[in-house]
């Protein structure tokens, strides 16, 4: 059986509610594509019927995969996914669906033109934001502007959810993944940069979801120290030593 041109990842901690219409939306999305596509969803220590639903899901999508880990971790989660996925391009997709599943296309080469990574941005030209409240987007810039100093100059969003990676910068990139958390992304891009991959923001639509599993103010702590971590490890040698970028 030949290998999909696009695996679409879905970590899942508790999202029993906001996966199946997600799901749903992405299964009638691929079927008007001319791609072969898998989805995986990886499920991380749900606390909720998570894994049975999306189970019970494949019945409906035979192009469903379901995995699982038993530790919670966003980063875990993906990272797991990436490697376990065949795609000729891997996408990370979070599970609320906050971009409209139409412009995935978008981080595709026919689209970007890109053939390294390529990460949805609610910053640069032509993207929009929706319903996000105004304390949240600060904040936001305030993280963005420390993960520019400190890890990865030039991106305007790095903490989007939505990225595609080839299959072979994937295998590259998240053996070398440290951490499990939110602060992943950071870390997947910066060891991305390392090792000479150009990473290019694409322009995408975005609504926040009031129901976002994000804490801001605890998250954001966390996520800058995380940021140092990087640094700290980038010096110890964690990542390799080639960087071009």
């Amino acid at each position: 059986m030949s290998k999909p041109y696009l695996s679409i990842i879905i970590p899942a901690h508790n999202e029993a509610e906001r996966l199946p219409p997600s799901l749903a939306r992405i299964d009638a999305f691929l079927s008007q594509q001319d791609y072969d596509a898998e989805v995986i969803v990886v499920e991380n220590g749900s606390s909720d019927n998570t894994l049975e639903i999306v189970k019970a899901c494949t019945k409906k999508m035979p192009n469903l995969v379901v995995e699982q880990v038993n530790s919670r971790g966003k980063g875990l989660a993906v990272r797991h996914g990436m490697l376990a996925a065949e795609g000729q391009y891997r996408f990370m997709c979070d599970a609320d669906l906050s971009m409209p599943v139409e412009q995935i296309n978008r981080f595709l080469p026919s689209a970007s033109g890109s053939m390294d990574v390529v990460i949805g941005s609610r910053e640069v030209e032509g993207s929009n934001r929706y319903d996000e409240p105004k304390y949240r987007h600060r904040i936001g810039r305030i993280f963005n502007a420390m993960v520019r100093w400190l890890v990865l100059p030039g991106l305007q969003d790095t903490q989007c959810g939505f990225k595609c990676f080839p299959g072979e910068v994937a295998e590259a990139v998240f053996p070398l993944q440290t951490l499990r958390g939110m602060s992943f992304d950071a870390e997947v891009l910066f060891i991305a940069r390392q090792k000479g991959y150009h990473v290019q923001e694409v322009p995408i639509d975005w609504t926040f979801n009031p129901d976002s599993r994000v804490r801001i103010f605890k998250d954001s702590l966390r996520m800058g120290l995380d940021l140092l971590t990087i640094r700290w490890r980038s010096i110890q040698g964690k990542y390799g030593t080639q960087e071009k970028v």
